[in-house]
């Protein structure tokens, strides 16, 4: 399918590998320009090399925190007007919250709810004035369903959540759209330390704290970045000009909710 995006110019936060590399992977095969960021210079270049060996598709790529100034001024300097934003960062690791001092709460809410909200307030204003602007934020199925040690997190996640909920319909008739997409458990680095320590916590061999977690989900398996990147890529298509202020749950039926 043409999602009439071809020559678009996207940013992809943190996509040197994991959910953010399938966004960008989605995007290449779309035909869009791709600014790759990470903070691992061969990880990163790896993923260069695969994106640039698949598609014919411009690939810059640029190492840096994107939740510091310095960072965000580099991706910006790559590409100083882009189409598409897809904003995603780690979270802050696993931790119960009476262990959370205030330099901790105030550097998760920096990584997952102050960083996206400056780079849309960066980049909002150029997209509206030509008229089609994409913005896809990599949140977490947690915002709608509490997981242990992530209330960091979730918790900032949410507030980008609600933040942007006024945001997106003052957008909405210049063509610029601004949506979540709420990863469940996904084949990713992150679900692979969570796995570790579920299964120290409950003494189970890691094979079978992984059938166990497969086993709360209705799909019984993993969701995988590729498919998470093609929601991502429809999401950021011209095509999806009337939807905005969603959050699409990616969890294989996860959460038991009916809406």
């Amino acid at each position: 399918m043409d999602l009439g995006i071809a020559g678009r110019k996207a940013i992809i936060c943190a996509s040197s590998r994991g959910l953010g590399k399938g966004c960008a992977l989605a995007l290449a095969e779309a035909g869009c320009d791709i600014v790759l960021n990470g903070r691992n210079e061969a990880t990163l270049a790896k993923t260069v090399d695969e994106i640039r060996a698949r598609f014919n598709v411009r690939v810059k790529p640029v190492v840096a925190d994107v939740s510091t100034k310095e960072g965000q001024k580099a991706l910006l300097a790559a590409c100083p007007a882009p189409d598409i934003l897809v904003n995603n960062n780690a979270g802050p690791p696993r931790r119960h919250f009476t262990t959370l001092d205030r330099e901790a709460l105030i550097g998760g809410v920096i990584q997952n709810m102050v960083t996206p909200i400056e780079l849309i307030q960066a980049v909002i204003g150029g997209m509206a004035e030509r008229k089609f602007g994409r913005i896809v934020n990599i949140t977490s199925g947690s915002v709608m369903a509490p997981i242990d040690g992530l209330d960091l997190s979730s918790g900032a996640r949410a507030g980008l959540t609600a933040f942007l909920a006024g945001v997106c319909r003052e957008f909405a008739s210049r063509n610029v759209t601004i949506n979540n997409i709420l990863p469940g458990k996904m084949d990713t680095d992150r679900f692979n330390g969570g796995l570790k320590a579920r299964a120290e916590k409950s003494g189970l061999p890691i094979p079978e704290a992984l059938e166990e977690a497969l086993s709360e989900i209705p799909a019984h398996r993993l969701g995988t970045p590729e498919e998470f990147g093609q929601l991502c890529a429809f999401l950021s298509s011209r095509y999806a000009g009337y939807i905005t202020g969603r959050n699409f749950l990616v969890d294989g039926g996860l959460f038991p909710g009916t809406f």
